[in-house]
């Protein structure tokens, strides 16, 4: 089940590609029962909503799951690289509607376009 702070099909486009150069490699024993999508809705579900671990609803991961992820991501700097590079890329496409409205506000205006 969807919540409001689940991850959109279009956000989990965006963070997907990301996520392989960004989580330290990891010595796979046994498959993943939960995807990372999964694990970061229930950490996002957790953050948005402020509950305890323990409430975390019963269609997401358990909490133990959930929290270890957290946890570890936290120590390892996975979040915040994860933030850095988010907002490294909003900032691009910021300068680049930035330049957009200027030339055309100096196409509009008849000034000469150098």
């Amino acid at each position: 089940m969807p919540y409001s702070s689940s991850l959109t099909d279009e956000e989990w486009e965006i963070l997907e590609p990301l996520l392989p150069t960004i989580l330290p490699a990891k010595k796979q024993t046994r498959p993943s029962n939960w995807t990372k999508r999964e694990l970061l809705d229930g950490i996002f579900y957790q953050l948005k909503n402020g509950c305890n671990w323990e409430n975390l609803p019963q269609d997401l991961p358990p909490y133990s799951t959930v929290y270890w992820h957290y946890k570890q991501w936290r120590a390892q700097g996975v979040i915040e690289e994860l933030m850095r590079v988010l907002h490294g890329q909003v900032r691009e496409q910021v300068k680049k509607s930035q330049v957009d409205d200027v030339d055309n506000y100096r196409l509009s205006s008849g000034e000469k376009y150098l």
